[in-house]
């Protein structure tokens, strides 16, 4: 563990970019304002996060790049915590707690958006594996945005009272970041956030809008290793087998109906096979075949429901097939995202007065999934809003086409980053604004 405090570092003198915005007139025109000073080096520093890219567990350069900015900007950091993770306090008087979050990590994805500052980073991943690097997630406009959030704040101290508490979270994409910054103390070595807010891009949502939603957003991501057991042989003497491609054939038509026919209509579910192995050659029936599953429901009930559906059918198909029992292994990964339904409440009519609300939509639930949830069931209320990244004109175009954006984690999904990035300042100070009023 590490404390930092740098001196001030200046960056290129900015250009104006006329952002055509119907905000509330006062704070939120100074926010506007500044983002429209600064755009321009912002820009500079999300490219040099877009092209240094980095994986869940390995983002040390990231991590000390947020250090310093957030050291510049006057914080007391501390580096290292759970990981690679970073925690920023500014304080400014008494007043409440509120965190903010960005996460860190790249993807493991070879950048085909032909950008002239596209990633070319390569590296091994955790198991060897030659990979190309991105930032197919949107992570370096969060971190961007947490950057810009705390210059903006940190030289406006009349509008706010209280502490920032900025975390930049390590490993989101593999859904151990927030776990292991809790477990490293994070509620503990640092003031305890009465609130917690996020942002996250969004590639369907146009650039300068926002969307939110009260209560289940994201939701549960579990995984299922299933190894169907039977008796290789001849293919041309199958009675003398156990065939485990027919099982597990049976299985996956199976496991479909468990979302048909045993959850609520209306509660949402999805059991996905997303890989089969079985078997080497025409003739050959194998001794195994393996299965992978992908599961994610919202409530723990549903969640436990779809589980435990899982596991009995895989043995019953084992069962009737007179086979051994298969071998299961059952991961329950990042828990579902409740956002705090009155902090939402609160939060939607800020965002709708500082945007205008044009610019300001209800979205969808999504059966994604985000670690940021596990800072609520900490218990703090929690709030994470989308951030839309791509201008209308571009939409409008691959509507023409018949065709759907680029979404996340795609090798071609790329963020409009002005007006994104001044959306982002604009909502997210507004936010701080509400949450840590200022008394004095």
């Amino acid at each position: 563990m590490r404390r930092l405090r740098f001196t001030s570092m200046l960056l290129p003198a900015a250009l104006l970019l006329s952002g055509g915005f119907s905000a509330r007139p006062g704070r939120a025109d100074d926010a506007a304002a500044w983002a429209d000073e600064h755009l321009e080096e912002l820009a500079v520093l999300y490219t040099h996060l877009h092209t240094h890219p980095e994986l869940s567990y390995h983002e040390e350069q990231t991590a000390r790049r947020l250090a310093a900015e957030l050291a510049a900007a006057g914080c007391d950091v501390t580096t290292n915590v759970g990981g690679q993770g970073v925690v920023g306090l500014l304080k400014n008087g008494d007043g409440p707690t509120l965190m903010l979050r960005c996460d860190l990590d790249a993807l493991p994805v070879a950048e085909e958006t032909g950008l002239p500052y596209a990633s070319m980073v390569r590296t091994k991943n955790d198991d060897g594996v030659d990979v190309g690097v991105m930032h197919a997630c949107g992570h370096d406009v969060h971190i961007t945005n947490q950057i810009a959030v705390a210059r903006y704040l940190a030289a406006h101290r009349d509008d706010w009272q209280g502490t920032l508490m900025f975390v930049g979270q390590p490993a989101e994409e593999k859904g151990g970041g927030a776990k292991a910054m809790l477990e490293d103390g994070l509620f503990q070595r640092f003031p305890r956030p009465d609130f917690a807010v996020a942002l996250h891009v969004d590639s369907f949502v146009p650039a300068g809008m926002v969307g939110y939603r009260g209560g289940y957003a994201l939701a549960n991501v579990d995984s299922c290793d299933i190894t169907m057991q039977g008796r290789g042989g001849h293919g041309a003497y199958p009675h003398g087998c156990i065939d485990p491609i027919a099982q597990a054939a049976l299985l996956v038509v199976d496991l479909q109906t468990i979302v048909s026919r045993e959850v609520s209509p209306l509660e949402p579910a999805v059991v996905t096979v997303g890989s089969i192995h079985g078997g080497t050659k025409h003739n050959i029936i194998p001794d195994t075949c393996h299965l992978q599953l992908t599961v994610r429901t919202y409530s723990p009930q549903v969640r436990q429901q779809v589980k435990e559906a899982i596991l009995r059918k895989a043995k019953a198909i084992a069962q009737t097939y007179r086979a051994p029992e298969p071998k299961l292994k059952y991961t329950e990964g990042t828990p579902s995202l409740f956002n705090d339904e009155r902090l939402t409440e609160r939060l939607a009519v800020v965002l709708t007065e500082t945007l205008g609300e044009q610019r300001v939509v209800v979205a969808d639930r999504s059966m994604g999934g985000e670690d940021f949830s596990r800072y609520g069931l900490a218990g703090v209320p929690i709030f994470m809003y989308k951030l839309g990244s791509v201008e209308r004109e571009r939409l409008s175009g691959f509507a023409e086409k018949g065709q759907q954006p680029p979404s996340l984690h795609s090798s071609k999904y790329y963020p409009d980053i002005r007006p994104t990035l001044k959306t982002g300042v604009i909502s997210m100070t507004a936010i701080v604004r509400d949450l840590l009023p200022a008394t004095r």
